[in-house]
């Protein structure tokens, strides 16, 4: 509480005295060292609460300010306001650098997400990279797959008409060395029996046919069993066989007596001796021509195809 005596006198100047009996105690101790203060002012002539009350706040005001410099003006004092500048400028400075690194980890968060982003962006382009050349690939091996299917189609097309060519080639030829050879066999045989030369185109174009013939069925029934004599033999046998027992039938007729038999025996005899010594003689020229790859025997080998 604060005890304040006022003589004043009306339209006149009045002094005021105040008497400050009791302060806050902080207040009090640290404004004033004793406990009582007095002051006097002037106070305007209109006399009224009010401006009694802003002169006091006014007093009060002038005094406190007047304190606080006194108690600024210490030596002791200055060091503590120097400090306490001090530490205001680092709180601010720190504040300066809290609000910079705070701006520098924002930045750094939005780098960070650029960043995720541009990761995810990328991981996508690399599937969807992947997934382009796994495409191409299957293309590439389905074009492949199309090209060697119908390159193998053709060669196989191609390399069955040229085998199927060459085989009739060799068989032809076979015919042909075979056809030569047995007629040149059959030219002595038939000289004997003819008066004219006329007579022997019936007889060598017969065996020319037979010959042709033998020397085709020689090459598919040996094949590439060459050194199999019972094979090669047997086939010109049966040629023989059946080309002379044809001529037997093809003369006189046979009788139920035994010179009409004995004489078909002889005959037959002499005209299957014939047949086969010329069939022996188209069957060795083969077997020979064979084995010097005049004449390729039946199926053409062919050499296996570079990979």
């Amino acid at each position: 509480m604060a005890t304040i005596i006022t003589t004043s006198t009306r339209h006149s100047c009045s002094i005021h005295r105040i008497y400050f009996a009791h302060i806050v105690p902080s207040a009090r101790l640290a404004l004033f060292p004793g406990s009582l203060a007095a002051a006097a002012v002037k106070c305007s002539n209109n006399g009224s609460a009010a401006s009694d009350e802003g002169s006091l706040k006014d007093i009060l005001s002038g005094i406190v300010d007047e304190r606080v410099e006194q108690l600024l003006n210490k030596e002791e004092n200055k060091a503590l306001l120097k400090g306490l500048e001090q530490a205001s400028t680092r709180v601010e400075i720190a504040k300066r650098q809290l609000a910079e690194i705070q701006k520098q980890e924002m930045e750094a968060k939005n780098v960070r997400e650029y960043i995720n982003q541009l990761e995810s962006r990328a991981s996508e382009i690399e599937e969807c990279q992947k997934e382009i050349l796994e495409a191409r690939a299957m293309v590439d091996e389905a074009e492949l797959s199309l090209k060697g299917a119908g390159g193998d189609a053709s060669s196989e097309m191609e390399s069955g008409m040229s085998s199927k060519d060459e085989e009739r080639l060799q068989s032809v030829k076979a015919a042909s060395i075979s056809a030569l050879i047995g007629t040149l066999a059959e030219l002595p045989i038939s000289l004997s029996r003819v008066t004219s030369n006329s007579q022997l185109i019936l007889p060598l174009a017969i065996t020319f046919v037979s010959c042709a013939l033998f020397g085709v069925t020689f090459r598919y029934a040996i094949r590439r069993d060459l050194d199999n004599f019972q094979l090669k033999s047997g086939t010109s046998a049966a040629f023989g066989f059946v080309k002379g027992l044809a001529m037997l039938e093809a003369g006189l007729p046979l009788e139920l007596d035994s010179g009409s038999i004995l004489s078909h025996a002889f005959d037959g005899a002499v005209y299957v001796s014939e047949s086969l010594l010329i069939f022996l003689f188209a069957g060795v020229a083969l077997d020979f021509c064979i084995k010097l790859r005049i004449l390729s025997p039946f199926p053409i080998e062919r050499s296996a195809p570079r990979t």
